[in-house]
C-alpha cells in the first residue's frame, strides 16, 4: 500500500497520530526533502528505506512505488503540510489508478493554518472577511487565465500567498491592483511553526521592502488583509441574543 501522509507544518509534532503511525510502521519513506522537517525521519524504524523527492523526478518516485509494490511492501510519501495543496499529488495518485496500485491518503496541518496561529489572527471574522483565498504568484510556472494574483486582488478578501517569498515585488504591484491600498495590513511569516518561526507585520506598500530588509527570500507565506488588524463584529453564534440549535436567545 502507497501512503500519501501530510507531514504538518514543520514542528516535528504536528503530523496527525495517523500519519505518525504509518511513518513508524512502514517499510519505505519517500519524503519532501526541500521542506518537510527532517526531524520526522527519526519515526521510522530500523531498516526503513529512505529517499529525499527533491533529489528526484516523478517517473523515479513511481518506479520506487511500483517496486514497494511487487514486493509487497509499504510506502510514506510524505508531503509538507497538506498534500492538497502545492503537493503534485495528483499526478502521482492518477499514476497509481493506471497502474492498480493501492493507495490512500492521510491529512495535514497546512502551513496557511500554522501562520494564523503564528499571527494569532483568525481568517474569517464576521464584519470583516468570510473568504480565504490561497494562491501564489505566477514565476517560471503558470497559472490559468483569471488566477493572478491582480484578479483575486479584487475581492479584497483574506489571503494566503504560497511559494512567492521570491516575488514579492510583483505581489506587491498585483496586489495594489486589487481592493487592497497602501496601507493594508500584511505580513510575512517565515518557517511557520519551526524554531526559525518569524511574523514581520508591515503594511502593504512596504512588503517588498520588508521582505528584503530582512532576507526572507524563502519558506515564508505572504499574509494580506484586514483580519489582521483589529475591529470586527462579535460573532452571533456565542451572542446571548442570538438562537441556536442548542439555545434560545436570553430575552
Amino acid at each position: 500500500m502507497i501512503h500519501f501522509v501530510g507531514a504538518g507544518a514543520g514542528a516535528e509534532d504536528l503530523i496527525t497520530v495517523r500519519g505518525a503511525e504509518l511513518m513508524r510502521q512502514t517499510d519505505t519513506v519517500i519524503y519532501a526533502g526541500s521542506l518537510v522537517n527532517p526531524a520526522l525521519l527519526s519515526l521510522c524504524r530500523d531498516g526503513c528505506d529512505v529517499y529525499n523527492s527533491a533529489e528526484m523526478t516523478l517517473e523515479q518516485v513511481l518506479s520506487v512505488m511500483e517496486q514497494c509494490h511487487k514486493e509487497g511492501k509499504d510506502l510514506v510519501r510524505l508531503h509538507t503540510g497538506d498534500p492538497s495543496i502545492y503537493g503534485a499529488v495528483q499526478e502521482q495518485i492518477d499514476a497509481l489508478i493506471e497502474r492498480d496500485i493501492p493507495w490512500d491518503w492521510t491529512p495535514g496541518v497546512s502551513s496557511f493554518c500554522a501562520a494564523a496561529a503564528a499571527a494569532g489572527r483568525e481568517y474569517t471574522l464576521p464584519g470583516v472577511s468570510q473568504t480565504v483565498i490561497l494562491t501564489r504568484a505566477e514565476g517560471r510556472t503558470p497559472v490559468p487565465d483569471g488566477q493572478k494574483i491582480s484578479d483575486l486582488a479584487v475581492h479584497g478578501a483574506s489571503m494566503v500567498i504560497f511559494l512567492s517569498a521570491g516575488l514579492l515585488e510583483k505581489v506587491q504591484q498585483e496586489l495594489l491592483e486589487g481592493a487592497y491600498d497602501a496601507e493594508t495590513p500584511a505580513a510575512l511569516v517565515y518557517k511557520a511553526s519551526w524554531p526559525q518561526e518569524r511574523v514581520i507585520r508591515c503594511p502593504l506598500g512596504r512588503l517588498a521592502e520588508t521582505g528584503y530588509v530582512n532576507e526572507i527570500t524563502d519558506t515564508a507565506l505572504v499574509l494580506v488583509g484586514d483580519f489582521l488588524q483589529s475591529g470586527y463584529h462579535r460573532s452571533s453564534l456565542y451572542d446571548p441574543g442570538f438562537t441556536t440549535g442548542f439555545r434560545e436567545a436570553d430575552p
